[in-house]
């Protein structure tokens, strides 16, 4: 059962207003009132001759709805088979209406229809395909969907949501949405009136995920879940999938849910599934995606003169569209400038003084190009852009000689002398008391308290672990890009030498929100307990900036990843992959199992095993690591990880435990034992690395998918170790082994092998610390 809807294929940025029709009609009103309170003539809008008005809708070139009227590939069709008429995409061919351009953001704003699948779909999977093909007349559609401000939402019980390529099929997101365990009132919110809803999509009936980037066509693949024996999976008889403008679906949460007790089960209303705001992006001489990491910054197409520019008025500016998909420009009016950037004279001046709400003046108001000018009345003085800032000039004459006339009769010239001394000491106490209130709000906001604590409690933690800012500005020449390592999900890190001459490494965050400093503050508390020779060290942290700094030991051998994913047919050596996995089951059985509370990793994979020059294993990246209380199995929390390496069953549920880890290592032994990244390999079939291991591995068909070295190098251990992996990516947790059942395993093999003997310096105990 294949079920094809059309979607445009662009990419894109928010618009000013959220995804509602005020959001639509507010900018053309103010413009509108704008123009009429100036006494000028509103700005051209379209080319002369080119009508711009469609119903209710402001048509703005480079837009069109007549010939001549639109640049190539931004032609619009007028229906007026509706009352009032309708502007749509293109030729109108694809039915998908217009309901919003926005000139200084290069955005456009349409609403589509969603998906809809029967629950009796046969097979495991439905395929759904979607896309809008390239004009005959320009090289590369100028429209693209904005896949940072969108999202893939899918609704319905015991089904797995995956977003794919539509010509090579590659991965690019996917949700889980699950209506298992508990009552009804734990998956659905209340949203009787008066009561607050919880109106999340979540994964309780409704899950969504980023678009991480853009293709010009998308499939969407359906998986069951297999939960069609659950009661409550009868209350969503049908899936709906769609893509919508990020933020839309917890606006419309329980009116498209509709649930009331008496009428159950659940059907959205067809007025939502068939206006879905979807929202899109331009760019001018837009050229096709490339490969992520190919297209420079500076690649940049801003025309350098301004026969070429697609921005014509004296009055605009060009915005750069660049990024890892493909690379253009748009247009937008100046700074105190509002119209059409892409018409001559289209950018008018604002007539600020005409607008106090937003350019408040309670003096005298005067325009001028591209800005204005308030002072205060004549014979006044003082601020005039806050209510009664003016002061007249008469009292304040008056109050000046009142105050002289008592300095006169007590002051002195010792009491001058007085005054400035204490002048002084009043303006030094201030600066340092705002030093000081500044230290302690960085303090406070990068959890200083915490460190204070392992101070009390460990006397050789806090003789290491300050380190100055002046120190790292030194070790890292003021944190020179020349000095960056890379950047993970959790910061950036940089290559520094300290005065001590010790090599370090020094992680920076990337943004400063409360979610990041969570994470640094995490990753302190964890590195500072852990000692072990597998995983990286912690040397110290520096609190006096507003971004918290981290500084490890430097480990100069890259990521396991990177040795195993070099070109050609040779990689690391069989004995080393071995070794290599013993070691990374020793840390993780460290973390679980011997440190003073248990720690889950939860984002175990190759790009986070560091090797150092002998290729020991040194664990990293502890940002999304949990501690787990000695008396719990687990605990709820909010999904985080790495696709292809993430536990699906942690993924569905919410639901983290020491087995999550399990499955992440099993997923890097395959990856040891195939030379295949979980992230991205799809078999020819569509599966994932880890189902198509597992499937060969039970046809007894492995040598198709092992890596051609590893058949060389390696004998029966293989087998074994492709056994253990298996087990290790069950689907259910609790069929899994522990880690530390994992590590004996692999002690165990290993110690087997005759080549074992020639490492030395190899300690067979898990607990080697």
């Amino acid at each position: 059962m294949s079920l094809t809807m059309k979607y445009p294929s662009y990419h894109g940025r928010w618009p000013l207003g959220p995804p509602v029709q005020l959001a639509v009609v507010a900018p053309l009103l103010a413009l509108h009132l704008l123009a009429a309170s100036a006494a000028t003539p509103p700005p051209p809008m379209g080319l002369p001759g080119c009508p711009t008005r469609c119903g209710n809708m402001t048509v703005p070139y480079p837009f069109g709805i007549s010939a001549d009227c639109s640049l190539p590939g931004f032609n619009l069709t007028c229906d007026h088979g509706h009352s009032p008429p309708k502007l749509l995409l293109g030729d109108g061919a694809t039915g998908i209406e217009v309901t919003g351009i926005f000139l200084q953001n290069a955005t456009v704003r349409v609403v589509t229809q969603a998906i809809i699948a029967e629950p009796s779909m046969p097979g495991p999977t439905i395929n759904n395909t979607w896309g809008l093909g390239v004009g005959e007349d320009i090289e590369y559609d100028p429209i693209a969907l904005s896949h940072d401000r969108n999202k893939l939402i899918a609704l319905g019980c015991g089904v797995q949501a995956r977003l794919l390529d539509g010509i090579e099929e590659y991965f690019i997101a996917e949700c889980s949405s699950s209506c298992s365990g508990g009552d009804l009132g734990n998956w659905l919110p209340d949203c009787r009136p008066g009561l607050a809803a919880a109106a999340e999509c979540s994964g309780n009936g409704c899950c969504q995920a980023s678009i991480p980037q853009y293709s010009p066509s998308y499939k969407v693949r359906l998986m069951d879940l297999g939960e069609a024996e659950n009661f409550y999976a009868a209350l969503l008889p049908t899936v709906i999938v769609f893509i919508a403008e990020q933020g839309w679906i917890e606006g419309v949460w329980c009116q498209m849910i509709g649930w009331k007790p008496q009428n159950l089960p659940i059907i959205p209303p067809p007025e939502l599934l068939s206006m879905v705001p979807v929202l899109l992006e331009w760019a001018m001489n837009s050229t096709p995606h490339v490969l992520p990491g190919l297209t420079s910054v500076k690649d940049s197409k801003c025309p350098t003169d301004g026969v070429s520019s697609a921005c014509k008025s004296n009055h605009s500016s060009c915005i750069i569209m660049n990024s890892f998909y493909r690379i253009g420009y748009a247009c937008r009016c100046s700074p105190g400038y509002d119209g059409n950037p892409y018409l001559i004279d289209g950018c008018q001046d604002i007539d600020e003084c005409a607008d106090p709400d937003h350019y408040p003046c309670y003096g005298e108001c005067t325009n001028l190009p591209g800005t204005y000018q308030c002072r205060c009345p004549r014979g006044s003085q003082g601020n005039s852009s806050v209510i009664h800032g003016c002061v007249d000039q008469g009292i304040q004459q008056s109050q000046r000689k009142k105050g002289l006339s008592i300095g006169l009769g007590v002051g002195s010239g010792a009491m001058l002398l007085i005054l400035t001394f204490i002048t002084i000491l009043v303006v030094r106490r201030i600066k340092a008391r705002r030093k000081k209130k500044l230290r302690k709000r960085f303090f406070k906001q990068n959890h200083g308290k915490l460190l204070q604590q392992l101070v009390c409690n460990r006397a050789d933690i806090g003789e290491r672990m300050i380190i100055t800012l002046e120190e790292l500005e030194k070790a890292t020449n003021n944190f020179d890009s020349s000095r960056e390592l890379g950047g993970g999900g959790h910061g950036i890190v940089y290559k520094g030498i300290l005065s001590s001459q010790h090599v370090v490494a020094i992680k920076k965050s990337k943004i400063v929100v409360q979610k990041e400093i969570n994470e640094f503050i995490n990753e302190v508390a964890i590195l500072s307990q852990v000692n072990h020779r597998n995983i990286v060290k912690l040397i110290g942290c520096c609190l006096e900036t507003e971004v918290p700094l981290l500084v490890y030991e430097f480990v100069s051998n890259g990521t396991l990843f990177d040795h195993l994913h070099v070109e050609g047919p040779i990689s690391m050596a069989w004995k080393d992959r071995m070794r290599i996995a013993v070691e990374i089951a020793r840390s993780i059985t460290y973390l679980h199992s011997f440190a003073s509370t248990p720690i889950i990793h939860r984002d175990i994979k190759s790009p986070n095993i560091l090797l150092d020059d002998n290729l020991v294993v040194k664990l990293s990246d502890f940002g999304a690591s949990r501690y787990i209380p000695i008396d719990q199995e687990g605990i709820h929390t909010a999904v985080q990880g790495t696709l292809g390496y993430l536990d699906p069953m942690y993924n569905s549920t919410g639901h983290l435990t020491d087995k999550s880890d399990v499955y992440s290592f099993g997923v890097v032994l395959i990856e040891l034992l195939t030379r295949k990244k979980p992230v991205s390999y799809r078999s020819s079939q569509g599966l994932v690395l880890v189902n198509h291991f597992v499937s060969l591995l039970s046809e007894g068909n492995l040598d198709e998918i092992l890596d051609s070295q590893v058949t060389k190098e390696g004998d029966g251990e293989v087998i074994d170790i492709a056994l253990l992996a298996a087990i290790c990516v069950k689907f259910r947790g609790e069929e899994r082994p522990t880690m530390r059942q994992v590590e004996m395993t692999l002690e165990s093999i290993y110690a087997s092998k005759e080549f074992s003997s020639d490492v030395t310096d190899v300690d067979i105990s898990s607990e080697t610390i």
